[in-house]
């Protein structure tokens, strides 16, 4: 008895502290129960409140039962759609798409025009105008969320895609120019903003680290084009094509909008030139070729037509006026019937694509010539502007030039090239030059096309909807970033590649991408019919060609004899390494090779025996 006295006398504290800390948490519960009924107010005391959170369109019905046991779900679709357009514009733009994907409701919520409008407004409340198309407020939300301009300096530790300043009144982003100093970007509006960069030093050489501040340069712009060589020291000037509204008579206040080219120094933004052109001629795009003192400015029409004109940029600093004679080019002179879509130029080439799809080329330089064409045969001195025509088997899209070298890709995404492959900058596996236009078999369907000095990038898509870069030529300097040595094929790039990059373009110290998306632009390509496919049976037995038409069976053979020469296991398995960048094989595919070998490689370091394979493998 005492014994038990004793243990109830000692526990009898301990009890009441518990009885208490229960009494207060159930206080606590019951006062947070009571505000929250009593500031939502939309169900009883004995009932909890409860949202039904999925979509009643997509769902099954309950049952009476069940909702007597659930109580009263609240649907969100009860809700003043208003209201829910409302609540939702707030929501990020990769969370308000992730949210459209959910359920039918919610797509059709998140489409809507009034939530892109409120979406567009706070990412760029200076924006006058929501642009144009069939989806203006959607369309003008994308190309400001998704606009950025990126770039990785080739040289220095920092191996790393960087971000530049992003001008809030920039709609979009359409084209950019890297020139020596600074960067200049024309948006959907035809605003030409001027960004200035920050110099910094990096062992000795002056480079630039990022954009830090901007300045319109001008309004109204439709094109803007400098000196097409890659390298750019020789970017002085920026020549822009753009539309001004200009007096019909002098005296008066009646005006008309004309065409004119202005020139801005590019170190310093200042125009230092203008020529106006008749109200009756407009166009749309302006490239230059040749050199300073007989520099050639082309122009394209809205009609597909050719003008050009001869500048001397040595004199444009000069104040003094002077009228120069704009006359037709021979490719619209001697085919009137051709419509030019598009064209591109360097130094001492012009490339005009056609809207049926045809390329024409302007060769001013014999040795570049030699270098396209294999032969100067057909090469005239004393008529370097008379257009040539490449045989290709289809429509032609979009094309890109560099000094001695060109790619091409067709209406079903396949890619051409065409030209000097001294450093492998065609891709085609091998450093044998092309005279004509040949495929690079194992790239297709690409976002861009860019060739430079001796190299060529392309930007493509994989199949998880993320982009790579992939490279070949030489890779000296660093332009290749993760191929020192070059690459004869296209080969991935170590870059990290932003989702919406759209077009990128090289110099000798940087790398740069453009990213922006536009929901009304996309390359039209077109599947290949299955009679045109190679290595179909159709198309190899209908037609007798012969199984092994690019030789890939004797190359086969070359291969495995310079893998037999080699002596030791570790030249063995870096021969291999180079046979695999040589051979045309897909990026994945090189990159599951090299791994591989890598592997074996280090497990041979590692003291692992390899000894011959056993007889069941």
């Amino acid at each position: 008895i005492v014994w038990e006295s004793q243990q109830e006398g000692g526990q009898g504290p301990r009890r009441q502290e518990g009885r208490s800390r229960e009494g207060a948490i159930r206080m606590v519960r019951g006062s947070q129960r009571r505000k929250l009924q009593k500031f939502t107010r939309l169900c009883g005391r004995e009932e909890g409140l409860r949202v039904k959170r999925s979509c009643p369109s997509c769902g099954p019905e309950l049952g009476v039962e069940e909702k007597k046991a659930k109580g009263n779900p609240i649907s969100i679709q009860l809700f003043p759609p208003e209201l829910v357009e409302h609540i939702i514009s707030f929501l990020p733009v990769r969370d308000l798409v992730a949210l459209g994907q959910t359920c039918r409701y919610f797509h059709e919520v998140c489409d809507a025009e009034g939530v892109w409008r409120r979406i567009c407004r706070r990412l760029s409340p200076r924006l006058q105008d929501q642009g144009s198309g069939v989806r203006p407020w959607k369309r003008a939300a994308i190309l400001n969320y998704t606009k950025g301009l990126y770039f990785q300096a080739f040289g220095g530790r920092r191996r790393c895609l960087s971000k530049s300043v992003a001008p809030l009144l920039a709609h979009g982003y359409r084209r950019f120019l890297p020139t020596k100093d600074h960067v200049f970007i024309l948006d959907y509006v035809g605003t030409l903003f001027f960004l200035k960069n920050a110099l910094v030093s990096t062992l000795g050489q002056m480079q630039w680290k990022r954009a830090c501040r901007y300045v319109v340069l001008c309004r109204g712009a439709k094109d803007f084009a400098s000196d097409p060589r890659c390298n750019t020291v020789y970017h002085k000037y920026l020549y822009v094509l753009a539309t001004r509204e200009h007096q019909e008579v002098v005296g008066t206040t009646s005006s008309r909008a004309c065409d004119c080219v202005e020139v801005y120094l590019q170190s310093s933004g200042q125009r230092v030139f203008k020529m106006t052109f008749h109200h009756s001629m407009t166009f749309k795009q302006i490239v230059l070729v040749g050199q300073e003192t007989q520099r050639a400015l082309l122009l394209l029409t809205e009609e597909g037509k050719i003008y050009s004109l001869v500048v001397n940029e040595t004199q444009l600093d000069q104040p003094r006026s002077y009228t120069v004679q704009l006359a037709l080019r021979k490719v619209s002179h001697y085919l009137p019937h051709l419509r030019v879509a598009c064209m591109t130029s360097n130094q001492s080439s012009t490339l005009y694509v056609t809207d049926q799809g045809g390329v024409y080329f302007e060769v001013h330089t014999p040795g570049v010539y030699r270098d396209l064409f294999g032969t100067l045969q057909a090469f005239d001195p004393l008529d370097q502007q008379m257009p040539l025509a490449l045989s290709l088997p289809a429509k032609i899209l979009f094309c890109a030039l560099g000094y001695n070298h060109l790619g091409l890709v067709d209406e079903f995404g396949r890619i051409f090239m065409q030209g000097n492959n001294r450093y492998g900058q065609l891709g085609t596996g091998d450093k044998m030059d092309r005279g004509e236009p040949t495929q690079v078999r194992y790239l297709q369907r690409p976002i861009t096309l860019w060739c430079g000095l001796n190299h060529s990038l392309v930007l493509s898509q994989s199949s998880e909807f993320s982009k790579e870069l992939l490279g070949c030529g030489c890779g000296a300097g660093g332009r290749l970033p993760g191929w020192p040595k070059g690459s004869a094929s296209f080969v991935k790039l170590q870059v990290k590649v932003p989702l919406c990059a759209c077009a990128l373009c090289a110099t000798r110290e940087c790398l740069y991408i453009l990213s922006s998306h536009d929901i009304e632009q996309h390359t039209p390509y077109r599947d290949l019919p299955a009679s045109r496919v190679v290595g179909t049976p159709e198309s190899s037995l209908g037609t007798g060609a012969p199984q092994d038409p690019g030789g890939t069976a004797q190359a086969c053979e070359e291969y495995l004899s310079q893998i037999h020469s080699c002596h030791t296991l570790q030249d063995r398995m870096e021969k291999m390494k180079e046979i695999v960048g040589w051979m045309p094989l897909m990026a994945a595919q090189k990159d599951f090779f090299w791994e591989a070998l890598d592997m074996l490689q280090k497990a041979e370091g590692g003291g692992g025996a390899v000894g011959p394979p056993a007889p069941e493998t």
